[in-house]
Formats: C-alpha cells, structure tokens, sequence
C-alpha cells in the first residue's frame, strides 16, 4: 500500500505554463500601471517589506539560460541531493523574470507540502489535533477573506488544525487559478502586489511544516518519510531566505532547527 495514497485533491499540476522570457532582465522589470489586486485580504499578520534587494543568479545547463520551467525543473530535481546544490537551486537563473521564478515556487511548495501532509490525514483530526498548533505556546487563527455585513474583516477564528489546512490550501488554490495573479500566458505582467502575496502565502504554508514537525513527527518517521520532510523544508527555507519571504518571527517553534538548516 502506498504511503501516498491519501493526497487530497489540492494537487495542482506543475506544468501551468509558466515560460521564462529569456528578454526580461530582473534588473529592469516592467511596471505594472493601473493594476488591481482583487481578493487580498488584509490580514493583522501579514507583513508588507518590499523586494527591492538585487538577486544573484546563475546560468544552468553550461552557461546557457533556460528556456522553460522544465528545464529548471530538471536542473532542481538533478541537483537536490547535496546542501551546496540546494543553495544553487533555489538562485534566479540569470535574466529571468523574479515574478515568474516565485509563482514557479508557490506551486511547487504547494504541492510538496500538500503531499507530506496528506501522508498524514488519518493521524490529523478533529479529535487528534482540534486547534492548528505548533506546540502550546504558538495557535494559528484562521481569518476569514470576506468583511462581514458591518465591512469589517471578520475576527480569527479557531480551527482544527485539519480544516485550517483545507482552508488554506483553497485559499491560495483561489489565487493559483486566477490568470490575474498567476498568469500563465508568457509574458502577461503579474499585478505590482505579487510580491507581497507571496509572502503571505509562505508564512502560512510554513506553519503546516510546523504543526507536521511539532505533532507528527513520529508518523513521519514510521512512515520513513523523514529525510523527504527535512529536505522539502530546507528546501523551503532557503528560497524563503533567498528571496526574504519570511521574517525570523514566522519561524516560531521551528527556529533553531531553521538556524541549522541556515548554517548560522
């Protein structure tokens, strides 16, 4: 029996046709003018820091820049068994668009993460776990997206930690399947706010990581799945550091093991 068998149906397809544009050199990004960012709430815990910093980049295949997301694709896949390929994966290959590389990454990590926490739905329930927690000391409330009839944001609510995480995967899969947000035709401008919302959207997924290291570790490791879980979150935290998605705060109970993962 696979251990795999309890995915949920969240799983995106990673081929949305994301295309790097081999003409869009970071470091003169097209403005985006007039653009509206529907939907996004305004969340007591989101942060808004600006990217403005330069990135390092680097050539693959021999120098030569990519063509598409397959190609970085397998360059990743091929390179994630040592901790030095893993830095060189998570860097902007050279003249390719920041926004494309990020939403390339939104959905990667989406669906890695949905799929370590799916090995783990039978252990994870109302009754097993009735709050998302990582620990006692940190609780995760869920905000609800739309203003109540009084137009203001409703109040964060408690949830078991498995509907918490339904509701978040729904929420960021609203964002993945808006071509106003996550375009998928090549060279369609992403709205000026992307940044930011991917930034939330990190900080979120991060705490399934915690709530999965800090209550399910043991079914993790019957299941021999450990070394998958450990690699997907260094993975994770070196392109949140890499790109300065996640404040040292949004670690939580998980930050000694972040600051080992980081080298520091």
């Amino acid at each position: 029996m696979s251990f795999f068998q309890n995915f949920n149906t969240h799983t995106l397809r990673s081929t949305r046709g994301f295309k790097l544009k081999q003409s869009s050199p970071i470091s003169n990004p097209q403005p985006v003018s007039n653009s509206t960012f529907p939907n996004v709430p305004r969340n007591p815990d989101a942060y808004h820091d600006d990217i403005n910093q330069p990135y390092q980049t680097i050539n693959l295949n021999n120098g030569q820049t990519v063509s598409s997301h397959r190609d970085i694709r397998t360059y990743a896949e091929q390179t994630l068994g040592s901790d030095n390929a893993l830095i060189q994966a998570v860097k902007l290959p050279l003249d390719e668009d920041v926004n494309e590389w990020l939403a390339l990454h939104v959905v990667d990590f989406y669906n890695q993460i949905n799929m370590l926490y799916g090995t783990i739905t039978e252990f994870c329930s109302p009754k097993t776990c009735p709050r998302m927690i990582a620990t006692e000391e940190y609780e995760y409330l869920w905000q609800e997206t739309a203003p109540n009839s009084l137009g203001a944001q409703r109040r964060p609510v408690s949830l078991p930690a498995c509907e918490y995480t339904e509701n978040l995967m729904n929420w960021i899969q609203g964002f993945i399947d808006n071509d106003n947000i996550f375009p998928s035709k090549i060279g369609a401008p992403f709205p000026q706010q992307f940044p930011n919302l991917v930034r939330t959207i990190f900080k979120r997924l991060f705490r399934i990581y915690a709530h999965i290291y800090c209550h399910h570790f043991h079914e993790i490791s019957e299941l021999g799945l450990q070394s998958h879980l450990n690699t997907s979150l260094k993975h994770y935290v070196l392109f949140s550091n890499e790109f300065n998605l996640l404040a040292r705060r949004d670690y939580g109970p998980l930050e000694d093991l972040v600051d080992t993962m980081l080298n520091k």
